[in-house]
């Protein structure tokens, strides 16, 4: 009887150990999203530091294209006054495709990327996208390896019972895969 109560006892406590293990991991898989989100949003503030300079440079070059400083200002604020990973993903999205727009007209204007200011926060801006996209496949990895943790047994009988939800990949919005046009005409 005694053996027993002490088999009994190793068994629950191993138990209690893998769920107590388990649960640590999940919170540690969250913590690393919420993290890594950051890291994503730093791009974005990265970004929207440098995308008024660009345009103040470009801007009094360019008074006939206020439509494309207009759509950048908008998603700035858009981006600014969003909550949750969807939203915030749209009005990122909207910014990416207002830039894509002055992008455009720059090239269409030699002058304007001779201009060594313009140049150097191009370059700025190009190293910014670039942070941006590798920040935003981290966090979908780390989503993809949190989402798989709980819906694989047991992971998807504990996590419901301390309430580790699945996360929200980030994807871009409907029509985000269309280069955007662009009409100077004067």
């Amino acid at each position: 009887m005694k053996k027993t109560l002490i088999i009994l006892a190793g068994v629950l406590l191993a138990v209690g150990l893998s769920l107590v293990g388990f649960y640590n991991q999940l919170v540690a898989q969250s913590q690393g999203i919420d993290g890594q989100w950051a890291q994503v949003e730093t791009s974005y503030q990265r970004r929207f530091d440098l995308i008024p300079n660009l345009v103040n440079s470009v801007e009094g070059m360019m008074k006939q294209e206020r439509s494309v400083f207009e759509a950048i200002a908008e998603a700035r604020t858009r981006y600014s006054g969003a909550s949750g990973v969807e939203e915030k993903a749209q009005a990122a999205t909207g910014m990416e495709s207002a830039l894509g727009r002055l992008l455009v007209i720059m090239e269409n204007y030699p002058e304007l990327r001779s201009q060594e200011n313009v140049s150097q926060l191009m370059d700025e801006l190009s190293g910014t996208e670039n942070r941006v996209s590798v920040e935003r496949r981290r966090f979908n990895d780390l989503v993809k390896n949190y989402n798989t943790t709980i819906k694989k047994f047991p992971g998807n009988l504990i996590a419901g019972v301390f309430g580790f939800d699945e996360r929200s990949f980030f994807e871009a919005v409907s029509g985000a895969e269309e280069a955007p046009e662009v009409n100077i005409n004067f």
